[in-house]
């Protein structure tokens, strides 16, 4: 018998969001989706891609903020599992905007929390969204020192275009390992600071509350229903934009940085598994492909699938606070049921498929890099 019938999804209305809604919908589930539905994702005048779920009988919308007390009360009404997607995303962008992406991660997760521990409710389970960025670097191999840990990259390190990391106890070569979720962390940014938060926030009171936690660390995730407006978000989405407005596309540092792409119908297939089992309860678990990939690959994948012959130009520019590499280590999302099944060649055909379907942005990819430029975050281009 199934224990959760009524589900909330805050950032209800992002692509992630919607994706799950429409696999909890064809599972019968009655779904709520929370969100503020904002200007810098959904355009001033609210344009949801692919949305026709929104008119399933079973699945209701309401426009609300996580920042809010009386808008939390009233979309906890007769809900059983809380999915919190709700954040501000932007790595670089959280940079300068510590205050907003601070209210919004931390002060909208603890709110939820603080409800739950002292309202009347009926949610048994809460399943946290967060981001492989809490890790800050990933996990390293050194042939002498083993498993190693590195700190993020100096600006002198990033402007003498020194992009690889060396081991933190010998300084010898360093190879990318599968990251666990073991690993030390050390959020580089305040996006990053703001999910580890969140984490403890939701495990902390869980436990207190005696309420089941799941909270699922992302790779990049990518494919159909991604903002095409938010230039300080979805690499994928940045650089078909510029692909099909004839935009040069820029790589930073040598374009040989990594990152784990996952195709969003894997994510929602991994929070749809927590739902229906108690085996994730009390877990911290990755969600990813188990695969890095450089940006130069991912930048050179899409070119020729819009069919574009200009090559990707390395710019060597760089921002504080990213990575060089990581991966997830697949190995505790294992044992609740989960393996990727959309290869990372097919998640991008279908992806391009639906950009193709889509209207052309604004490029603001210019604007939102002078930002960070001019507050010193990112290093003005070097075409190399």
């Amino acid at each position: 018998m199934r224990i959760i019938n009524q589900v909330l999804i805050t950032g209800g209305c992002g692509f992630i969001g919607l994706h799950l809604a429409e696999r909890l919908s064809q599972d019968e589930y009655r779904v709520r989706l929370m969100d503020n539905l904002s200007s810098q994702i959904h355009g001033a005048v609210p344009y949801l891609a692919g949305a026709s779920i929104l008119q399933a009988p079973n699945v209701e919308l309401l426009r609300s903020d996580v920042r809010v007390r009386r808008d939390w009360e009233e979309a906890l009404k007769g809900v059983e599992c809380v999915i919190h997607f709700a954040a501000e995303t932007g790595t670089a962008q959280s940079m300068y905007e510590i205050e907003r992406y601070t209210n919004t991660n931390v002060l909208g997760t603890a709110l939820l929390m603080d409800i739950l521990a002292n309202s009347k409710h009926g949610v048994k389970k809460v399943i946290l969204a967060s981001s492989r960025s809490v890790y800050g670097e990933g996990a390293y191999e050194c042939d002498g020192c083993r498993t190693v840990y590195p700190d993020s990259r100096s600006e002198e390190q990033l402007s003498s275009k020194h992009w690889d990391l060396l081991c933190p106890t010998c300084c010898g070569p360093i190879q990318p390992r599968a990251t666990s979720e073991d690993a030390r962390t050390r959020p580089a940014s305040i996006y990053a600071a703001t999910k580890l938060a969140q984490e403890d926030i939701v495990r902390i009171a869980g436990i207190a509350l005696g309420i089941g936690t799941v909270v699922f660390r992302f790779q990049n995730v990518y494919g159909e229903g991604q903002s095409l407006r938010n230039p300080y978000t979805g690499i994928l989405s940045i650089f078909s934009n510029r692909i099909r407005q004839n935009l040069p596309i820029y790589l930073f540092e040598d374009g040989e940085e990594s990152r784990d792409f996952v195709h969003v119908s894997d994510v929602a297939k991994a929070v749809a598994l927590a739902i229906e089992s108690d085996r994730a309860a009390g877990m911290t678990l990755n969600v990813g492909s188990g695969r890095p990939t450089s940006v130069r690959k991912i930048a050179e994948t899409l070119k020729k699938s819009f069919a574009d012959r200009s090559e990707p130009i390395v710019s060597a520019q760089y921002r504080l606070g990213d990575i060089r590499h990581c991966y997830a280590d697949l190995s505790n999302i294992a044992s609740i049921g989960f393996a990727p099944e959309i290869e990372l060649e097919d998640g991008l055909d279908r992806f391009v498929d639906w950009v193709k379907t889509q209207p052309v942005e604004v490029d603001g990819l210019e604007r939102a890099n002078n930002e960070l430029a001019e507050r010193g975050l990112m290093a003005k281009a070097a075409v190399c």
